[in-house]
């Protein structure tokens, strides 16, 4: 059995990797898709808040609960994903399978959003872009640690989060005055 260091750097790998792909690809979609905009009609609205709202601005810090959750439900399969031949690659078509395209409910852009939902379908597949982008980058990020297996590559990321998260519950505070 493996010991306990090889198991926390995997659940910092995917937690960090998560946060890392989760903010790059959102940041782009909301700028070039000008999201503030595109979820302003009242068919849209419902789904998200206003990108004004204070709470957005912690977003992406509170996806580091996420990435350690998503740490967690890829554990048992981290052998394929790491050890196996185009593991990180079967790890990205899974991330985008079950995550956008068959999700359990009609979430916009999947499968069963298409047929239950009544947004726009030009306004579902603009979601496909921040996906790509975020599957991408995140398995890019879980593989340049492992295949390098340099110390200071984690303390990028360690840093990249600090700033990142710094940045953005100062927004947070500065909003709720």
């Amino acid at each position: 059995m493996k010991n306990y260091k090889y198991y926390l750097k995997f659940l910092w790998v995917i937690s960090s990797a998560h946060f890392m792909a989760y903010f790059i690809a959102g940041i782009l979609a909301h700028n070039i898709f000008d999201y503030e905009n595109l979820f302003q009609p009242e068919e849209l609205s419902l789904l998200m808040r206003p990108v004004s709202s204070p709470i957005v601005s912690l977003g992406p810090v509170l996806q580091l609960i996420r990435g350690l959750l998503l740490g967690f439900i890829l554990l048992p399969i981290h052998k394929v994903i790491l050890e196996e031949k185009y593991g990180i690659y079967k790890l990205g078509v899974l991330i985008f399978g079950l995550c956008l395209i068959s999700t359990i409910g009609p979430t916009s852009g999947s499968f069963d959003g298409f047929i239950y939902t009544t947004i726009p379908v030009i306004n579902q597949i603009v979601g496909y872009f921040e996906a790509i982008v975020y599957v991408i980058l995140f398995c890019l990020f879980i593989r340049i640690p492992y295949k390098y297996n340099k110390k200071w590559i984690h303390f990028l990321y360690l840093i990249f989060i600090v700033c990142v998260s710094a940045l953005l519950i100062s927004a947070y505070l500065n909003a709720i005055g």
